[in-house]
């Protein structure tokens, strides 16, 4: 990514916040984003997708807004962009997470903060499941003019996937950074320290950079294209 004048930015990592994904894909689309995001999910560098970064990485998404909207891709999973309904539909959850337990050490689970929160459907064979989410029995999947899914049908565990990692991505449906259980953010910063350790070129000015919200690291020129997302 470019900065100011020019220069280059080396980035070591990026995270894709929450959001209103249907917005932040149109202006990624109207700034010319997307291919730069592709290229970089493409180095193997560390790339951390929450909420509607969940939804930006994934390779299919399902329940869209009429005309749908542009994807990251990646994450080989199918993404219900708004599984657990509507904002006033918003709840925290214990979750069981043992991979972050058996990493991060700590308590056997997560409080996952889930805001008009997406869900994973499916994932392809080299995807992780870290963790999912307890369904209610009744919950309807997704359904749209053509496909209607019941939980009974697709999930007779009740229960949906909310976390995965594949490769050098790792999404998150719900938000670590509204608790003070860091271990989420400790799990990717020792994702960074492994490529960096792996790569042959890693700067002591690299980065970690937060799209849309406050950028974590030193040195950080500005971008010299404007971003704008909706929460």
């Amino acid at each position: 990514m470019g900065g100011r004048g020019g220069g280059e930015v080396e980035l070591s990592s990026l995270i894709i916040p929450g959001g209103e994904s249907t917005t932040m894909a149109k202006l990624a689309e109207y700034h010319n984003l997307f291919p730069a995001l592709r290229e970089f999910v493409k180095t193997g560098k560390p790339v951390w997708g929450t909420c509607a970064g969940l939804i930006f990485l994934a390779d299919r998404a399902v329940g869209q807004k009429e005309g749908g909207q542009e994807l990251v891709g990646g994450l080989d999973c199918t993404v219900h962009r708004n599984f657990f309904g509507s904002q006033i539909q918003s709840f925290e959850a214990d979750i069981s997470v043992p991979l972050l337990t058996s990493k991060e050490g700590g308590a056997e689970t997560f409080r996952g903060v889930f805001i008009r929160a997406p869900a994973v459907l499916d994932v392809g064979p080299d995807v992780e499941v870290l963790a999912h989410c307890p369904v209610p029995s009744n919950k309807v999947l997704y359904s749209s003019s053509t496909v209607q899914i019941q939980e009974e049908d697709a999930l007779p565990e009740t229960k949906v996937i909310v976390a995965v990692k594949q490769r050098n991505l790792l999404a998150t449906a719900f938000h670590p950074e509204l608790t003070a259980d860091t271990r989420w953010h400790s799990y990717f910063m020792k994702m960074t320290k492994e490529m960096e350790q792996g790569g042959s070129s890693s700067s002591s000015s690299s980065t970690i950079v937060s799209v849309g919200e406050t950028s974590v690291g030193t040195e950080l020129a500005k971008p010299d294209i404007p971003i704008y997302l909706s929460n």
